[in-house]
């Protein structure tokens, strides 16, 4: 394997395990926020959430190239004032792909949330259980599954995005050129061998990563009758 295609594979789990991490970090509270409250705008933030899984993704991308351009207001400031440049940059794509991510976490974690009984958290309080205590120690342990499946679903979608990365970072060899972006590059250059061998370990990854899924989930249901 070249120094290239090893650099390539190692931008790409970097970009999506900093994603991960990150959205996991946003999605349990938020999930939890809109699982357990009501607020009228609340359909409205959840369509927002849910858009990137309707929204094409270049047309996502597109928009947050735009923000990020030093000619938009956005840009200007970051540029102006912290001297952050995030079109074409690595920490411009781990934006793209948080955005982009946010539904497979969020609505993994909400449904786990949303049907735990609503008994869990009234039993804690009556103990005299903190919200933090409960939330750590009573209601995450519960929702195992929808972690687990979010955590995952989430890492296979960093690592399979193409359009909202090329079009937010472009093809920057180790900046900005993730595994999905070198596929196609090696197809219209007729390498098929690199194109082949890129292609299965990304298929490999999230065949695993879902059987990973399934074998979890089917444990916890068995221990639950």
């Amino acid at each position: 394997m070249s120094e290239d295609f090893i650099n390539t594979l190692w931008l790409t789990g970097k970009l999506a395990t900093l994603s991960t991490c990150i959205l996991l970090v946003i999605g349990l509270p938020v999930s939890y926020l809109l699982a357990y409250t009501h607020f009228k705008i609340k359909p409205l933030v959840e369509a927002l959430i849910c858009m990137p899984l309707v929204l094409p993704p270049t047309v996502l991308g597109y928009y947050l190239l735009i923000a990020f351009s030093p000619q938009n207001i956005w840009g200007s400031f970051l540029e102006k004032h912290f001297n952050i440049r995030l079109a074409f940059t690595f920490e411009g794509i781990i934006i793209a792909s948080i955005i982009a991510g946010l539904p497979f976490m969020i609505q993994s974690l909400q449904t786990g949330f949303s049907s735990l009984p609503a008994s869990y958290r009234e039993v804690s309080y009556t103990l005299g259980k903190s919200k933090t205590t409960t939330f750590f120690k009573v209601l995450l342990p519960n929702i195992k599954p929808s972690l687990i499946t979010g955590i995952a679903l989430t890492f296979a979608h960093c690592i399979g995005e193409f359009g909202i990365v090329l079009m937010v970072g472009g093809n920057i060899p180790g900046e900005t050129r993730i595994a999905s972006i070198a596929i196609y590059d090696q197809v219209q250059a007729l390498d098929y061998k690199t194109a082949n061998q890129y292609s299965f370990i990304l298929f490999l990854t999230s065949f695993i990563l879902l059987t990973l899924i399934y074998s979890i989930n089917k444990s916890f249901k068995i221990k639950t009758i």
